[in-house]
């Protein structure tokens, strides 16, 4: 592509860059975040096939001043909460979708090995739970429970104890992103090889729908939330790993900031999560299959709303409103 032909494809939208700077005080750092990340392919592609050109010197000064004001600190308002989570988050959550997606997948994919790897060897399962666990569930179904396992703790120690544990699972998925966005991919793996596996184990003792009845009334959030803390793993990881033109240093704290922002939204989720295993979970065997049908439900619509259709949705009114203020 001819020089004079890339700067008129993209002349208006770079000039909506330094209208986002000279109104600065109207937009957050996220929103210039936003088309930050645009500014840098076009900054990558100058570089590559316009060097030495006044192009690539534009593109470098004004990434420069679009970066200082993204990160220039700032009095937060008394509204930050509710603007975090209702235009925010969502805003990064809408970059993030293909992450999530690539985490959904490789747990799909693990639980799948787990599942035929238990189904095929009836002793895999102890090899990665362990003895004790598997011994205490096979106990547990010959009384007639076999999730009892949910009910043999109180309500509320279980219910902070699970909540810390999966705020802490989910991190430590988060934080592998350290070791470049394979870390991530390899403890989302490692969960879905477990689900899998005990699925297979409870489908070997004829008790696949109760378990997945069980199981699934806290784990459709508890599940789907470590799903989503490994896409924001595989986003840090891949700042650290691909740091385009930026220093390492810059890229990587750039992508913690975003993906971090991930897990703080994450975190209501978990402690619903936490509160449904322990108060909602062990009455599983006596709850009618509407009410354990109607609480997935509501669960999955959540996290596919919020997560995946309203993003989409922020995102376009953003773009909309920026249209406007040119």
């Amino acid at each position: 592509m001819k020089e004079v032909t890339f700067i008129n494809r993209n002349k208006k939208r770079w000039e909506k860059f330094e209208a986002q700077l000279q109104k600065s005080s109207l937009v957050t750092p996220d929103e210039l975040a936003d088309q930050f990340i645009q500014l840098t392919d076009d900054l990558a592609y100058a570089r590559t096939y316009y060097p030495n050109t006044r192009t690539l010197s534009y593109l470098n000064s004004l990434s420069q001043k679009t970066h200082q004001e993204i990160y220039r600190n700032k009095r937060e308002k008394g509204s930050r909460i509710p603007t975090f989570f209702a235009f925010e988050l969502p805003l990064i959550l809408n970059y993030a979708r293909p992450y999530f997606f690539l985490s959904l997948v490789v747990f799909i994919a693990a639980w799948a090995l787990g599942a035929i790897s238990a189904y095929v060897d009836h002793d895999f399962l102890r090899v990665i739970a362990g003895d004790q666990y598997v011994n205490m569930t096979l106990d547990n179904i010959e009384k007639g429970d076999p999730m009892a396992v949910y009910s043999q703790v109180g309500e509320m120690p279980m219910f902070i104890g699970i909540t810390f544990n999966n705020v802490f699972v989910s991190f430590y998925v988060f934080v592998m992103g350290l070791l470049t966005p394979i870390g991530t991919i390899i403890q989302i793996f490692r969960n879905g090889i477990m689900v899998g596996a005990f699925q297979a184990f409870f489908y070997h003792k004829n008790l696949l729908g109760v378990s997945t009845y069980a199981i699934m009334i806290h784990g459709t959030l508890e599940l789907s939330a470590i799903v989503l803390a490994g896409g924001a793993g595989i986003i840090m990881g891949k700042y650290l790993l691909f740091p385009g033109t930026y220093p390492r240093k810059d890229s990587f704290v750039y992508g913690v900031k975003k993906s971090i922002k991930i897990m703080i939204g994450l975190v209501p989720v978990f402690i619903v999560a936490g509160f449904l295993e322990g108060f909602v979970t062990r009455y599983y065997n006596s709850m009618e299959t509407w009410m354990n049908i109607l609480i997935i439900a509501i669960s999955l619509t959540f996290i596919v709303w919020y997560f995946f259709l309203y993003p989409v949705k922020v995102h376009k009114r953003y773009l909309q409103q920026t249209d406007r203020n040119e």
